[in-house]
């Protein structure tokens, strides 16, 4: 069991996602930084879907009732175990009555609890990731509170070989103020005239603090629409479209002077003009960039999309090489 002390700013239990129910309105959900998360697990030798905790801003204080192994991973964060600093990105073991305290996270957004074998809390559609928007009960639909009790599955054997391992330099990740996105044009970007294109790409654009997992808001740049009426059915605003099914990272222009990008617990569709979507890769670091952040898009084909993703897949699985040989 995990028992939960003090529960943070905002601490919930995510995995890597809930797929296959966008379309019938139930977000994916999931690790909204999902490469801290997978290597969370990869250095534990937990399969990559394994439910861990997700921490933002200010994590919790927990108290272990079960030996077992956890690493800390995602952005910087002042933790303790037992009121000893404990380092992210490496593997701990730990004791019945041992209390692991996570302060303030530096940097970025959301630093991740994972624990060898995984969270046995209970699933909904496949999935143990906690969905504001979707209406679940329990740990599904909430942020975890004061005195719960979460469940453990038993530790993986030889667990213990893990200790002390650590992420190789070359993968971990960078938590930035200023970002560099790459954008697959597309959707309804025909409602978008070359010049508004031009300002999209070419302007420098800022995260406002309305941002959260549902959508990032940015401003500071200008998009202009095509001139000319919106299309039958849609409304009078040039920035209006008949309905559409949103992707994940898509990137809508509800006025000329703002976007939205969908993150993990987006709306799966709606009215607005959408240019293009921000590629899965690039999704952990938009989700890790704190408001202010400074962003700048770069449009790229699909199949350069698919050659960053297949990057990232083989860094992945260096690392799984590196700490399994270790």
């Amino acid at each position: 069991m995990l028992h939960i002390l003090e529960p943070g700013l905002k601490s919930t239990i995510q995995d890597a996602g809930r797929f296959g129910f966008y379309h019938m309105g139930v977000p994916p959900a999931g690790a909204a930084d999902k490469y801290s998360f997978l290597l969370g697990n990869v250095l534990l030798g937990n399969p990559r879907h394994y439910a861990g905790l997700e921490m933002m801003m200010k994590g919790p204080v927990i108290e272990f009732q079960k030996k077992t192994v956890i690493v800390l991973t995602g952005a910087p964060a002042d933790a303790t175990l037992n009121g000893e600093k404990l380092p992210l990105w490496q593997p701990a073991a730990v004791s019945p009555g041992d209390v692991l305290a996570v302060g303030n996270i530096r940097e970025g957004v959301f630093t991740y609890l994972a624990v060898s074998g995984g969270l046995a809390t209970p699933e909904m559609l496949g999935s143990r990731s906690a969905c504001f928007a979707s209406g679940f009960t329990g740990v599904l639909g909430r942020m975890l509170l004061k005195g719960d009790f979460l469940p453990l599955n038993e530790p993986l054997p030889g667990v213990l070989r893990q200790v002390g391992k650590r992420v190789p330099e070359e993968a971990l990740p960078a938590f930035s103020r200023e970002l560099d996105l790459h954008l697959v044009l597309g959707i309804t970007s025909d409602r978008i005239s070359d010049e508004g294109l031009t300002g999209l790409l070419n302007k420098e654009w800022t995260i406002h603090t309305q941002s959260n997992r549902v959508a990032y808001r940015l401003h500071g740049g200008r998009v202009r629409y095509v001139k000319e009426d919106a299309p039958f059915g849609s409304g009078n605003s040039p920035g209006n479209i008949v309905d559409i099914p949103y992707p994940i990272g898509g990137v809508i222009v509800p006025n000329e002077e703002e976007l939205i990008i969908l993150l993990n617990d987006g709306t799966g569709g709606g009215g607005f003009v959408t240019t293009g979507t921000v590629i899965s890769t690039d999704l952990s670091l938009l989700a890790q960039a704190k408001p202010q952040s400074k962003v700048r898009f770069h449009a790229v084909t699909v199949d350069q999309a698919f050659q960053l993703r297949r990057e990232q897949e083989q860094l992945i699985e260096k690392v799984k090489s590196m700490i399994q040989q270790a």
